[in-house]
């Protein structure tokens, strides 16, 4: 394989939270050397002259939907893929809500191949926690981990008993099983299109409080402290969840949290005139919902930033609001999205990183996420000042629900490896 030495670079280490100027050298896929300087003195490698840019390790994007099987039309692991290489992610973790949902090893199996065979980038899939998703009987755990699952879920559907749930965790548990949730509590989330409130009132939609996130993620707390298994909550979106996350936490359970990109950038406002391409689970919250999230990712109580990546297409949109699909692609979109905090210095560079790449890879046990010798090669170099008008229209993925449709935004992908090789960018 070719050696390459990526020369006159920014290097964002999220590791040991710098940002500073450097060079890397890569072989076999791996990176080999970090140097200080920015243009050392070498024969042999290919060079890459970063021009002075950003350059990070590759973002590890948590509970990506690929519609694969059952719905391909809305995105394949050839479209997700490119997506995703386009946006800075090399790794996707990919969500079991498919058509027959993920839950047998044969299923995850059938994944497995058409992700190798045509996605650019790495594929890591999770499995569903019950059978069709339905809460009633666990999947095959072990067989399925055996098959490569990385982690148990059923996605946006809670599991409403407790103890059909409390055995997944203790099952889990003996496996040493990551189980993934959808901190809702159902009954009052049921039907919601938006945050209760004003504006849902002016609006006339169905609204749902705050308060359902956090009865949902004290429940599972409960049950965490029950079994002590390992625990990670998909989205956590309200300031009235962060004292029960912080108290879990600081009493040694293994949780952990993460977050859509959304849910960091936008708010219920942005839903205006009943505009669909806004409408995500669970949905928009307040201004100062937003402004709280922010700060618990920049402290590192919500250890993780993904894009909930939930290709919908023009059919499953173009409705009245309350009748809509939730969702939103966000594979392309993530990083510049992202760097808006940065902008914003609400969050610098490297603690990005340690929440898009650094995290999740410590999350899944993976050696990637880390600009350091012996992490793999997967590398996303990028102008974090590069100024551009979204165009939907230009996305990879085959659906186009992009609630930044026309919007300015900041920062763009030069280029993309995974292990050493390049997979976007010229």
């Amino acid at each position: 394989m070719t050696k390459l030495l990526f020369i006159n670079a920014r290097l964002i280490d999220p590791v040991a939270l710098t940002d500073k100027a450097g060079a890397i050298l890569v072989e076999d896929g791996a990176i080999t050397r970090v140097f200080d300087e920015t243009h050392p003195d070498m024969t042999g490698p290919t060079v890459v002259d970063c021009g002075g840019k950003c350059l990070a390790p590759g973002i590890v994007d948590i509970g990506v939907k690929v519609s694969e099987p059952g719905e391909r039309h809305k995105e394949s692991f050839r479209s997700a893929g490119r997506a995703a290489a386009a946006g800075g992610v090399t790794t996707i973790v990919t969500r079991p809500d498919t058509t027959p949902a993920i839950d047998t090893p044969e299923t995850l199996e059938f994944v497995a191949r058409r992700a190798a065979l045509d996605a650019p980038v790495r594929v890591l899939p999770m499995a569903a926690l019950t059978k069709g998703r339905d809460g009633r009987e666990m999947t095959e755990i072990g067989l399925l981990t055996d098959a490569g699952a990385v982690a148990f879920t059923d996605c946006d559907r809670v599991v409403t008993n407790t103890k059909v749930f409390s055995r997944a965790l203790t099952y889990a548990k003996s496996l040493d099983a990551l189980v993934i949730a959808h901190v809702q509590d159902p009954g009052l989330s049921h039907g919601a299109a938006v945050t209760s409130g004003k504006f849902a009132s002016l609006r006339g939609l169905p609204g749902v409080s705050p308060m359902a996130e956090r009865m949902g993620l004290d429940r599972d707390i409960s049950l965490i402290e029950m079994t002590g298994a390992r625990y990670h909550a998909d989205q956590i979106t309200t300031a009235r969840a962060l004292p029960a996350l912080e108290r879990a936490k600081r009493n040694g359970l293994q949780v952990t949290a993460g977050i859509g990109i959304h849910h960091l950038t936008l708010n219920e406002l942005d839903v205006a005139d009943y505009r669909t391409f806004f409408k995500v689970k669970p949905p928009l919250r307040s201004e100062e919902d937003r402004v709280a999230v922010v700060q618990a990712v920049a402290d590192g109580l919500i250890d993780i930033i993904s894009s909930m990546h939930t290709p919908q297409d023009e059919e499953s949109k173009r409705l009245p609001y309350e009748e809509a699909a939730s969702g939103a692609v966000g594979l392309e979109t993530l990083l510049p999205a992202a760097l808006r905090l940065y902008h914003e210095d609400q969050i610098d560079l490297p603690r990005l990183f340690r929440a898009l790449s650094l995290n999740p890879s410590r999350l899944l046990g993976l050696e990637s996420g880390r600009m350091m010798e012996g992490a793999p090669a997967d590398l996303v170099l990028f102008d974090a000042d590069a100024p551009f008008v979204l165009n939907r229209e230009t996305l990879q993925s085959k659906s186009k629900n992009t609630p930044f449709d026309g919007a300015r935004m900041q920062g763009r992908v030069l280029g993309t490896w995974v292990a050493g090789n390049r997979v976007a960018g010229e």
